[in-house]
């Protein structure tokens, strides 16, 4: 298979792909022969009910799990077992159920902190703070407060995150994702425990990502509403197994994922 790097990959063509991918904890199976690809370009959800196993998936594109069976390519390169940090440094970015930030620093130093990964000076250079480090700095703190612009969180860029309500949180946890400059960002639950206000809030700095950026996405979401106004393509998890595939039109209207979702016998 060739290998590419992801910028070589055009808009609407294979970005990542699941194939056949199980995985098991014990005798538990997770994710059973789970295939589905992801598009450069697009917002792909992962959905279904409580159980099936849409988290399983989400770590195992991030390298969180390695599948007992199955294989990912991302960007043309079938990848071997692999650890997060270097799903990240291929281009890979998350963001999780509970928040996951430095509550006692500021919203500019979380964001930051995701762009240590882009910082490619040893720290002997970050130690003396000069010369070609510093000029990295400044380039790195400008690409952060871009973002910060960007997701309207200037006001508290200087707050600890700690003090925000969970919404702002949310906000700045998504910041930091993006300074990593992710070719694929992985967003697992986004609006859970958000009010209204706050979701619509969060659903349009999903798809601005998208357009401004050109960022790659694919989401865990449990409101249904949400997924189908934001998503390109839907891919539906019940029990482990994949049970729809397709546009939000095609899935919601496939008797299979109804039954899933309205708990009818199967």
């Amino acid at each position: 298979m060739t290998h590419h790097r992801s910028d070589d990959i055009a808009p609407g063509d294979i970005l990542l792909a699941v194939e056949n991918v199980s995985l098991a904890f014990g005798g538990v199976k997770a994710i059973t022969e789970v295939s589905f690809d992801i598009r450069k370009g697009e917002i792909r959800a992962i959905i279904g009910p409580n159980g099936a196993g849409k988290t399983s998936m989400l770590n195992v594109i991030n390298g969180f799990y390695n599948p007992n069976e199955g294989r990912i390519t991302f960007a043309g390169r079938t990848r071997p077992r692999m650890k997060p940090y270097e799903a990240a440094s291929q281009g890979i970015a998350r963001t999780f159920q509970n928040v996951a930030l430095f509550k006692g620093m500021s919203t500019l130093d979380n964001i930051m902190a995701g762009r240590t990964l882009k910082m490619r000076r040893n720290f002997f250079w970050q130690a003396l703070r000069h010369g070609p480090a510093l000029d990295e700095e400044i380039e790195h703190r400008k690409f952060c407060e871009e973002i910060i612009d960007f997701l309207e969180i200037e006001h508290i860029r200087k707050t600890p995150v700690g003090k925000l309500p969970y919404g702002l949180q949310k906000r700045v946890e998504l910041g930091r994702a993006l300074a990593m400059e992710p070719t694929l960002l992985l967003l697992d639950e986004p609006m859970a425990g958000m009010n209204l206000e706050e979701k619509e809030d969060m659903s349009r700095f999903v798809i601005d990502v998208n357009n401004h950026y050109g960022t790659t996405i694919a989401l865990i979401e449990h409101d249904i509403g949400v997924v189908m106004d934001l998503s390109d393509r839907i891919v539906v998890l019940e029990y482990g197994r994949k049970i729809a595939d397709g546009t939000p039109a095609e899935v919601k209207s496939d008797q299979k994922v109804i039954d899933a979702y309205l708990g009818v016998a199967h």
